[in-house]
């Protein structure tokens, strides 16, 4: 039976996250921009209100959070942050915590998912490399294996969380990481590690300036015969492409929410501006041109929002019952594919009815429109969200890349 209610839990949680993005994360989102970080008591807030990691078995500090609460609090944060760097921060590690929890061993999940939880490190993902991002099947990096572990050689690009994880965070932190096990044998020869960056040797990080989402690092690292134990193999071998798969998808339905939470907060700041500011004797959002386009951007944005909360329903079902993988695969897309780009022309619109105004700084929605624009590329472009639609919808054997 089809139920739109939140539980108690969900309510009681959603509120207290819209509490503390209201009063600790809301009113700095320039000086977050600005400083290109975010401020220690951010972090220590979501780590306090078991944020972090939330997806995360109990037994390492997480909340074993269901799909559907874990996009709902991306939604608030992205509401209270429009730069959409505090949601960034909070999902990569939400996805990708989830794949290290369920497929990482023991050992080093012990070692490592409790001081994510903390807020003590940071856990992301590493496909993306300089010449190769959605062709992950002919990436560079590769590991060896040697004694009791692997020697691995290669390089990322264009990942979250490096200086978080190299200048802020205690512990430091890692990347579940995509590398070549079997050359030869393509996307069938990849297999899932953990890498650690803070003080590993052979590793040397980079950091990029991006002109948007600038509350959280953005860089690479590249390995010289970096010696990582065996127990940091995440999955069984040379699986390892269809396993980070799972965290991309979990990912795209997140994001979905995020870039609705960052235009629907985007419009309702624009409509307060509707309503004081007038021309020609009356309020602006009494013309038609204006009203009608506010309402249709309003419409599309809850209608993906109700699309990225099927997706992660669906993703929540696949775990519970092992049932409807294509479902999956297709119900994420679609909304990765959509949310986005709608989110930026919303956000667009809204910036145009500022006036000149808002092309000024002053007018804080410039930064939502830089923060949404990141995810046409993130867990997947949409070219690739394309494909993957197609793909679930005509077969494989109609596959438009081969």
């Amino acid at each position: 039976m089809l139920d739109f209610e939140l539980s108690e839990e969900q309510r009681m949680l959603v509120e207290a996250v819209r509490k503390f993005g209201k009063t600790e994360i809301a009113p700095y989102i320039r000086k977050i921009d600005t400083d290109q970080k975010l401020p220690q008591r951010v972090i220590s807030g979501l780590a306090d209100l078991g944020l972090l990691g939330m997806s995360v078995s109990q037994e390492y500090g997480g909340a074993d959070a269901d799909p559907v609460t874990v996009g709902l609090v991306a939604e608030e944060l992205a509401k209270a942050d429009i730069t959409c760097a505090t949601p960034t921060f909070f999902l990569v590690q939400a996805a990708w915590g989830h794949i290290f929890n369920k497929y990482g061993t023991k050992k080093a999940k012990e070692a490592i998912l409790p001081k994510v939880t903390k807020g003590e490190a940071f856990i992301g993902i590493a496909s993306t490399e300089p010449d190769t991002g959605s062709d992950v099947a002919n990436m560079k990096t590769n590991a060896k294996k040697k004694g009791g572990g692997y020697v691995v050689n290669g390089e990322k690009m264009f990942i979250s969380g490096v200086g978080e994880i190299q200048n802020v965070l205690p512990a430091g932190g890692g990347y579940v990481m995509l590398a070549k096990t079997e050359p030869d044998k393509g996307a069938k020869g990849i297999s899932l590690f953990y890498m650690p960056i803070k003080g590993t040797k052979g590793v040397t990080p980079t950091l990029l300036d991006d002109w948007g989402r600038r509350g959280i690092s953005t860089g690479g690292f590249a390995m010289e015969d970096v010696e990582i134990p065996a127990e940091y193999l995440i999955g069984p071998e040379n699986k390892g492409f269809f396993l980070a798969m799972e965290g991309f998808e979990y990912a795209r339905a997140i994001i979905g929410m995020v870039c609705c939470g960052a235009a629907m907060a985007s419009l309702d700041h624009a409509m307060e501006y509707l309503k004081i500011r007038k021309a020609f004797g009356r309020p602006i959002g009494t013309f038609e041109g204006v009203q009608f386009k506010l309402a249709e951007h309003y419409t599309r944005m809850d209608a993906l929002r109700l699309l990225a909360l099927r997706a992660l329903w669906q993703y929540g079902r696949e775990m519970k019952t092992g049932e409807g993988r294509f479902l999956t695969a297709l119900y994420c897309a679609e909304s990765k594919l959509l949310a986005p780009e709608s989110a930026f022309d919303a956000i667009n619109d809204a910036i145009h009815w500022f006036g000149a105004f808002g092309y000024t700084v002053e007018c804080p929605l410039e930064l939502a429109l830089k923060g949404v624009r990141s995810y046409y590329w993130a867990e997947g472009t949409r070219e690739v969200m394309r494909t993957i639609v197609g793909r679930e919808l005509m077969g494989k054997e109609y596959v438009v890349t081969r």
